[in-house]
């Protein structure tokens, strides 16, 4: 690939050098391969069932260890809330107030999102406050057509000179309503929900990924809550920001896989996708790491049971994390007798999910003890599942990789390939799906923070296609942060239940039980 003295100078200023560069194009080139599922992850094949004496059990090991680990919480929180708004922004493009009733508008174009919208309206966490704006904005609203009222309403939300809700980050918009009106956002109730899973004796700490331009307005929303929340929870709270570095972008080719240029001439970058994170997670340093996306919050009255699966995920990863590093210790040392390196073993394959080689009983004394170290000394993610609804997303699978290894792991459905019927039919097979519901240990036997980067598949990323200026582009995300970029880390699905579950994807989900309070 020829650049130009302009395009290495641009490349080397994103923090990337010329032959990443030329490595994203090959990715454009080749085409990235399917992800090869064997079969889907189920109970007992895969994910973890609990019996209640076993969840108190787990409980109970957090408990007795959270004062004496350092716990920290991250949240990656970038996403602008544009999509949440689609079928209201769809509705601005297409409504003619004078032309039609916006009843006549929601039969015409069968829009049930539409038809929710407005049954429910006054349930909305910010409703009074753009009834508040529309009675200053508009002094004669009350007098106004229903139909002049709802159109105002919208447009009060989301115009860019008025309330710009779809260019807020999806973190700070109103998402519950408490009593005398009190506002809360799915960052605050972040902070409510850690506090119940923290160090009785440290602050409670969380790590939020933002975009830049953003900073300011979590600054003054921790600002406007922080004597409350300390009040509520009697924690103190430490909470960090980074951004998603530049050097993550990747480079934009046309559909003949040449570098995409703007109109000026130089070369396009974009943002990478939630792959992009595992560069933040590896710059943190904690014991145990939950990581929860932005909007699955729920309300107060919730948050107990939601945090009961916390503890009960990282009590899981307490124990296992325990034994692995006694056996870790016992490898460093060897002189293992065959029996000991047979246990050793036995918990990779049944406690870790962990396939172990045909050929392991062939190999050498001193080889089998490299080859047990190396599965077992990796970063390690205890995934909490819930039952399939027919949610859209990532699922747990068995995959094979290129080398023939079998191992567990989180894929998209973007990485199957439909037209495959025994691919297709393993998708339909599976029972459960991820919330993205993750707690992890990123330290080895020795305390020391694993390199998370070292344990990336680089080639589980996703091309997608986009527009630039009505020109059509093919677009690189690196592997995911659940998906590709922990693919080498050692994983255990556990079943949890769905109330852990409460994403606000479209506005109408804040209209769901966990996001509603009732008195």
């Amino acid at each position: 690939m020829n650049f130009s003295k302009e395009d290495i100078k641009h490349i080397e200023r994103k923090g990337l050098t010329v032959k990443q560069v030329e490595q994203q194009i090959k990715l454009f080139e080749n085409g990235i391969p399917y992800a090869n599922l064997v079969s889907e992850a189920t109970i007992d094949q895969g994910i973890l069932r609990l019996f209640k004496a076993q969840i108190e059990d787990f409980i109970s090991s957090f408990e007795a260890k959270k004062d004496s680990v350092c716990i920290l919480k991250f949240v990656p929180a970038s996403g602008a809330a544009t999509r949440m708004f689609k079928f209201l922004f769809q509705f601005l493009d297409e409504y003619d107030l004078n032309k039609e009733s916006i009843n006549s508008y929601i039969n015409r174009h069968k829009s049930k999102d539409l038809s929710l919208f407005f049954i429910g309206l006054d349930k909305f966490p910010f409703y009074h406050i753009v009834q508040e704006r529309l009675q200053q904005a508009y002094p004669d609203f009350d007098a106004l057509s229903i139909n002049e009222q709802r159109l105002k309403f919208i447009q009060m939300m989301l115009d860019a000179d008025k309330l710009d809700y779809g260019n807020f980050p999806k973190g700070l918009l109103p998402f519950h309503t408490y009593k005398n009106q009190e506002i809360s956002t799915a960052f605050g109730e972040h902070l409510y929900e850690s506090a119940l899973y923290s160090s009785n004796e440290d602050a409670t700490k969380l790590h939020f990924t933002i975009s830049e331009k953003h900073n300011h307005k979590f600054d003054e929303e921790f600002k406007r809550i922080e004597k409350k929340v300390e009040e509520k929870t009697g924690s103190k709270f430490d909470i960090s920001f980074s951004y998603q570095k530049e050097s993550t972008d990747t480079i934009a080719v046309t559909p003949k896989n040449k570098p995409f240029r703007n109109d000026d001439g130089t070369l396009l970058f974009r943002p990478s996708g939630h792959g992009a994170l595992i560069e933040n997670l590896n710059d943190l340093d904690a014991d145990i790491i939950f990581i929860k996306n932005i909007d699955n919050v729920v309300t107060y009255k919730y948050k107990a049971d939601v945090a009961k699966y916390k503890k009960v995920l990282a009590g899981i990863l307490i124990k296992v994390q325990e034994q692995a590093f006694i056996y870790l210790n016992r490898l460093d040392k060897g002189n293992l007798s065959e029996n000991e390196l047979i246990e050793i073993a036995e918990f990779l394959v049944n406690r870790m999910n962990v396939r172990i080689s045909s050929e392991f009983e062939k190999y050498s004394l001193k080889y089998q003890i490299e080859y047990l170290a190396e599965k077992l000394n990796r970063p390690i993610r205890i995934c909490g599942m819930v039952k399939n609804e027919g949610e859209p997303g990532g699922g747990p699978f068995w995959i094979k990789d290129e080398s023939g290894n079998t191992s567990l792991q989180i894929v998209e459905s973007a990485q199957i390939n439909k037209k495959s019927k025994q691919q297709k039919d393993i998708l339909k097979g599976a029972t459960h799906f991820n919330p993205v519901d993750l707690v992890c240990g990123i330290k080895n036997y020795k305390g020391e923070k694993f390199d998370l980067k070292k344990f990336i598949d680089a080639k589980a990323a996703f091309i997608t296609m986009k527009t630039k200026t009505g020109k059509d582009l093919k677009a690189l995300e690196l592997p995911g942060l659940w998906n590709g970029s922990m693919a080498n880390w050692n994983t255990i699905f556990v079943e949890v239940p769905l109330i852990t579950f409460n994403p606000v994807k479209t506005v109408n989900d804040l209209l769901k039980a966990p996001h509603q309070i009732k008195y």
